[in-house]
């Protein structure tokens, strides 16, 4: 029997987000086929549970702690491996030359700072790879170009480069060193070549990867609303980041609740503005109409059970999240930005807004009064799901081609 040939991914922490749940997706299509092997930089992650059985994790140690509630311990390891082997000492003209460029554009990123201390305090390996992915930007893209022994080495990219705050300095042109590299989609991948224009004969589009069967599953097990609430239900699901405009999305709920609407708000997801976003709920005097219920480990019922899903975001790559509504036949509002644009045809599987409050809230006044539109742009999303699948398959064999 043909030995397997071994592909090793890398990704930065094992959290609930879109990036790592689309990683245990591809790993499952994956497993029977090849020997699989994953680093977590950071190991920590509360999805260690789902990785896919036989996909050997090389971590020495792993913590199951939520990412977002125990940030104070992803911060502790993030500090350890920046420490070790000198790695920030050896790295502090580095460090200190970015964090200058980063104060003068207004806009300090202290984690993006570490990565590359982190990556080279990482742990190392003897074993040699046929294949080496870094699943997502920053440390693990670090680690992976300069510290794993493979044959072949790719590099995938989730988010809109320039937007999310990366440079090539930053980077150290790190992204020369592998063979292939895909973006999440057509936007993303543009805006990766604005700053990397000479990698794009080897640059590809690659759609995160879901798994339908497991979603459809998912969505029939216990879970989901509990507050006996009997209106209209609206569902955000993603983590609480600038990046995700939540405070335009609580301005569009303070303009239906001022129209006499009646609907409830619901976001599931967790992060470092939640105190800030409860400040401005309760000054809308929104406490019952737009409610933050915290990360969930399963969120398919939630889906299932709404009647309207709003992705309003100032950017993304290709939100995970939209494609679970789609999946599940919601009928979704998504902003027009870079990454949602991408997702839908307007008025014919979903609907296009302009990051606004008063264009958000006038879609979702629009759908909420229109049920019998609501149910058909629902019945489209789920088929455009399903054809989407179609098209990711034929991305993994871009993947499996370096195996060759």
């Amino acid at each position: 029997m043909e030995k397997k040939k071994k592909i090793l991914f890398t990704i930065n922490t094992l959290g609930g987000a879109g990036a790592e749940n689309a990683l245990l997706g591809l790993m499952e299509r994956l497993t029977d086929t090849y020997d699989l092997y994953l680093y977590v930089l950071l190991g920590q992650g509360e999805l260690i549970d789902r990785v896919p059985k036989g996909v050997k994790v090389l971590n020495s140690r792993f913590s199951p702690c939520d990412v977002w509630r125990h940030k104070g311990r992803l911060f502790l390891n993030t500090l350890r491996l920046s420490l070790s082997r000198g790695s920030f000492f050896a790295l502090l003209p580095y460090t200190v030359s970015n964090f200058l460029d980063m104060a003068k554009s207004g806009r300090v990123q202290t984690d993006k700072l570490m990565w590359r201390t982190a990556a080279r305090g990482a742990e190392r390996f003897s074993e040699r790879f046929d294949l080496a992915v870094a699943f997502i930007e920053g440390g693990a893209a670090y680690y992976t170009a300069d510290y794993v022994n493979a044959d072949k080495k790719a590099a995938f990219i989730h988010i809109d480069y320039g937007k999310a705050g990366y440079t090539r300095k930053l980077d150290g042109d790190c992204y020369g060193k592998f063979d292939r590299i895909f973006a999440v989609s057509h936007e993303v991948r543009g805006a990766f070549l604005k700053e990397y224009p000479g990698l794009e004969p080897k640059t590809f589009t690659l759609h995160n990867i879901t798994d339908t069967s497991a979603i459809k599953e998912r969505a029939n097990e216990p879970g989901g609303f509990s507050d006996g609430y009997s209106g209209i239900r609206i569902l955000t699901v993603g983590r609480l980041t600038e990046q995700k405009a939540y405070d335009k999305a609580i301005e569009a709920m303070a303009i239906l609740k001022r129209k006499g609407i009646k609907a409830r708000w619901y976001v599931l997801g967790e992060g470092d503005m939640r105190k800030r976003l409860l400040r401005l709920i309760e000054e809308r005097e929104l406490k019952r109409d737009f409610i933050l219920c915290g990360r969930t480990e399963n969120p398919f019922p939630y889906y299932r059970q709404t009647d309207l899903y709003i992705h309003a975001t100032a950017y993304e790559g290709k939100s995970v999240a939209v494609r679970e509504a789609m999946t599940l036949g919601c009928a979704v509002i998504l902003s027009d930005t870079s990454g949602n644009r991408e997702q839908i045809q307007d008025g014919e599987d979903g609907l296009l807004c302009e990051l606004t409050p008063e264009s958000i809230a006038e879609k979702a006044e629009y759908l909420i009064n229109h049920p019998e539109e609501r149910e058909r742009l629902g019945r489209a999303a789920a088929l455009s799901a399903e054809k989407a699948g179609e098209d990711e398959q034929r991305g993994i064999s871009l993947l499996t081609e370096l195996l060759k």
